[in-house]
């Protein structure tokens, strides 16, 4: 068998269902985390510190799970060992959280939780693309949007529907978690657990044979390059250590955002594990992790690259989404700045209807792309949900009645559906399988550079050039939409499907 066959349909959902689990836990996680730290008694200007664990685990995580399963052959399969490993430690992370007594357990519990999320997560990238042909590519990762799309509905809306549907009180006294929050953790971990446990039992992954096979059938210029000399460790690595050691300097003598200076110290970072890398390459010693993932980052395909920009850009946009849409909202639709008046409040509930609602269309988009894919091709068709994205930011500042935000939502969740499948469709086909874990762990580089940058610099921008006026941050926001569309444009996908 040189290529792969082509799977049924309920084999891709059943392949594809254990992401329904890892967005409900990041989804619970994502809601309620800043909720629970506050409760145990994190002053507000606290909260963003103790959430950078989130991101720096993110980035230094998956690219060694990624790196490992690569590398992995046991009873059990390739990945999914560490799809279980990291599930069993994400469910308990999730029944403990809610119940920590202390802050610093709480902050503990969060570091585990997104760790243990992430050892899952990029395996199961990785599993996707190993499965699947790249003509199946596109429909597999649109099957993974649509259950990130559903998830992040339900699992937003959970502590709600406890309290509204089933009476669970969501309150507490004071240090202690709400009842509607906690039960909500361990629906949360349960669902993990079984939708993980579902979707790695009913799928057979290829033996290393067959994975070899496919390997040798791929065109020559997919394959791994091997392991060529690289001169440029050490001069590149000076480079980003003086670079990140500088600006950290300087950030910390301006006073300038906390998680600017995770960035920058991140910058310094790469740098020493690039002269790392490069010491140990002229040591002969590169049979490795640190070698061979330096190695990826600094060697990473053309199409990677090209990526890079496009997810760089989107990112940027649904970070700056995801902070400013409740101001804006409340501000420019509910005219109050006043969190404790009615308008304030009844602007913020419906931002959470708002939400929802782009998740849902996501859902639905996301059976709408393969569709659209086949019509056109993967980049025209992700253009197109990145304009569309970008016009319904973008007319937040034109819509007066917020009742008709749902339709501005509409676009943002064919956008984010496409964001979460096309780029990776179009990334996997073009990486070497025996690389596919590690770079699908390099890949939440782009995710994560974009979400420090937004949560840093937004505050800065609309302050300065924007008069405060949060509405303007969406703007911004659909602009960099508009340049990732561009972007797309200049990727090479030759092996378009």
């Amino acid at each position: 068998m040189k290529h792969k066959p082509q799977l049924g349909f309920w084999q891709i959902w059943n392949l594809c269902f254990g992401f329904f689990g890892i967005q409900f836990g990041f989804a619970l996680q994502n809601a309620n985390v800043s909720r629970i730290f506050q409760i145990l008694g994190a002053p507000i200007e606290e909260i963003p510190i103790l959430w950078v664990a989130a991101p720096v685990t993110g980035l230094l995580i998956q690219p060694v799970i990624g790196y490992m399963s690569d590398r992995t052959w046991h009873r059990q399969g390739r990945r999914r060992p560490y799809i279980l490993y990291g599930a069993i430690a994400a469910t308990l992370a999730l029944l403990v959280m809610p119940n920590s007594p202390e802050l610093w357990i709480a902050a503990g519990m969060l570091w585990v939780l997104d760790a243990s999320l992430n050892i899952a997560l990029a395996p199961s990238i990785a599993l996707v693309s190993d499965m699947l042909s790249d003509e199946q590519r596109s429909a597999g990762f649109s099957m993974q949007s649509f259950f990130i799309g559903v998830s992040a509905v339900v699992a937003s809306a959970l502590p709600w529907i406890l309290n509204n549907w089933l009476d669970i009180a969501n309150t507490a006294p004071q240090g202690q978690v709400p009842p509607s929050v906690t039960y909500a953790f361990y629906i949360g971990a349960a669902i993990l657990m079984l939708s993980l446990l579902w979707s790695s039992y009913r799928t057979r992954e290829y033996s290393p044979a067959q994975m070899a096979a496919f390997q040798r059938w791929r065109n020559e210029q997919q394959a791994d390059p091997g392991e060529q000399h690289y001169p440029g460790f050490t001069r590149w690595g000076m480079i980003f250590l003086g670079a990140g050691t500088l600006a950290s300097i300087l950030i910390s003598a301006i006073g300038l955002d906390a998680k600017l200076f995770t960035l920058s110290f991140g910058i310094a970072l790469f740098g020493l594990l690039q002269l790392a890398a490069g010491a140990l390459q002229n040591s002969g010693r590169t049979d490795n992790a640190l070698y061979h993932i330096t190695r990826d980052i600094v060697l990473m395909p053309r199409t990677m690259r090209q990526l890079a920009i496009v997810q760089c850009l989107s990112w940027f946009a649904l970070f700056s989404m995801w902070i400013y849409t409740t101001a804006a909202v409340t501000a420019h639709h509910y005219h109050s700045t006043d969190p404790t008046s009615v308008a304030y409040n009844k602007g913020a509930d419906w931002v959470g209807v708002l939400f929802a609602a782009y998740n849902g269309f996501a859902a639905l988009a996301a059976l709408a792309i393969p569709l659209l894919v086949r019509k056109t091709n993967r980049k025209i068709t992700h253009m197109i949900n990145l304009c569309l994205g970008a016009s319904g930011l973008i007319s937040f500042l034109f819509i007066r009645d917020p009742h008709w935000l749902l339709l501005a939502m509409v676009g943002v969740g064919f956008a984010w559906a496409s964001i979460l499948a096309l780029p990776l469709a179009i990334l996997t086909s073009a990486l070497p399988p025996a690389k596919m874990g590690a770079y699908a762990g390099i890949y939440n580089f782009f995710i994560v550079i974009p979400q420090i940058l937004a949560s840093s610099i937004l505050a800065l921008v609309v302050s300065k050039l924007f008069g405060g006026q949060p509405i303007y941050a969406l703007v911004c926001a659909g602009a960099f939409m508009v340049l990732a569309a561009i972007a797309t444009l200049f990727v090479d996908d030759s092996c378009n499907a």
